[in-house]
């Protein structure tokens, strides 16, 4: 049998040329544009009678607030005003603290006891200090309203003596003579084997560092009076290291004084 041979591509370029073309299409169906409106025309259709913008009402302020604010101004005046006149002042007068020295102490007697029903090691101490107050101001008198001097030894607050307030001129000092006496003061073992170590060796030597090593803490409230304009009080802290000597008539051996706020 006689099979047909397929279409060559001239046979298929033909058909498609046999193919009938397309209608043209109806003006109804065609897509129609609508011009855009112009900057004229926008202004002509927007409407004439629009609305008017009213402003919020203004709320009045209370008079409470008012009142609160003129206060909180008074305040601040008052607060910068104060601050500038303290700044004046200080720098005018420059205020200096009033310090406390000790030139001279004797430990007129100190020995331990034992106490056998606690096995407790007791001391007992005399000891009499010349205290020197003075106040380093050119333009501020002191007045020292209290005085509170205390003796320790170690960690162990052993004896206590207070002052009669006085007052001191610009440049003066006052010397005081202040009594101190411990009675039967417990002391924890640590520190009576520290006072009997340091009673041997300032017995045996001559030197500065070597002796009974205490300490005198004074507590001073002060009042500066400004040329009678201005006063404030103020406490004051002092610390005394002294090495004294073996007693009976120990001397003062060494002195380390300082005083701050």
């Amino acid at each position: 049998m006689h099979r047909p041979s397929p279409p060559s591509d001239s046979d298929q370029h033909a058909d498609r040329r046999r193919l009938p073309t397309p209608p043209p299409s109806r003006p109804d169906q065609a897509q129609t544009s609508k011009p855009l409106a112009t900057h004229h025309d926008l202004i002509n259709n927007y409407p004439s009678h629009r609305p008017r913008l009213k402003p919020p009402p203004l709320k009045r302020t209370s008079p409470l607030a008012w009142f609160a604010a003129i206060c909180c101004a008074l305040f601040w005046t008052i607060i910068i005003l104060g601050g500038l006149a303290v700044l004046i002042i200080y720098l005018l007068f420059r205020p200096r603290n009033p310090h406390l020295d000790i030139p001279q102490a004797t430990l007129n007697a100190a020995y331990l006891d034992i106490d056998i029903d606690s096995n407790t090691t007791l001391l007992n101490a005399d000891l009499t200090l010349l205290a020197n107050f003075s106040n380093p101001n050119h333009k501020v008198d002191v007045v020292f309203t209290l005085l509170d001097l205390d003796l320790y030894f170690g960690a162990t607050l052993v004896a206590a003596a207070a002052l009669n307030p006085f007052s001191e001129r610009r440049g003066e000092s006052a010397l005081r003579s202040v009594h101190m006496v411990a009675s039967q003061v417990a002391l924890p073992e640590k520190e009576a084997e520290e006072w009997r170590r340091q009673e041997e060796e300032g017995a045996a030597g001559s030197g500065g560092g070597n002796g009974l090593m205490m300490e005198v803490r004074g507590t001073m409230r002060t009042r500066s009076e400004l040329g009678g304009l201005l006063r404030f009080s103020y406490w004051l802290h002092c610390r005394c290291g002294i090495v004294m000597g073996a007693p009976p008539g120990g001397a003062l051996k060494n002195v380390s004084c300082r005083t701050k706020r």
